[in-house]
């Protein structure tokens, strides 16, 4: 059978922290990461966002924190951030078909032991030799 006749997929979307989706300005990975949310969403799939909370989107939005980090002078260390978020969406508590993460490895311990598959899109530096190691 057909994916498009069981009906829209339920998708989870791993938004950086960074900036919101879509950013006011710079923010490459957010922008593409707004693209693709918007369209899945016209599509008729059932699309929750995992990102700032001033984000917009016309995905079911979860913000897992106030607004986008970089200008937030209290805010020094995003990958604390990042783990916060990606424990929320991983927890179970809510019912995916797939995870789409944008935070490059740092999903990679949870989607190993998550039974719903988890897509990557690398966005970050794939020559750093530390990074090849992952």
């Amino acid at each position: 059978m057909d994916r498009q006749e069981e009906g829209p997929l339920r998708i989870a979307i791993l938004a950086p922290l960074v900036e919101p989706v879509p950013p006011p300005l710079y923010g490459g990975t957010e922008r593409v990461v707004s693209l693709l949310t918007e369209e899945l969403v016209r599509r008729g799939h059932d699309v929750t966002l995992f990102a700032s909370g001033d984000s917009q989107t016309a995905a079911t939005l979860v913000p897992v924190c106030p607004s986008g980090l970089r200008l937030d002078p209290e805010v020094k260390d995003y990958a604390a951030y990042t783990l916060v978020a990606l424990s929320e969406a991983y927890s179970g508590t809510r019912d995916f078909d797939l995870f789409h993460n944008h935070n490059d490895y740092l999903a990679f311990g949870m989607a190993r032991l998550a039974s719903t598959p988890t897509v990557t899109t690398t966005h970050g530096r794939l020559d750093l030799q530390e990074v090849r190691r992952i």
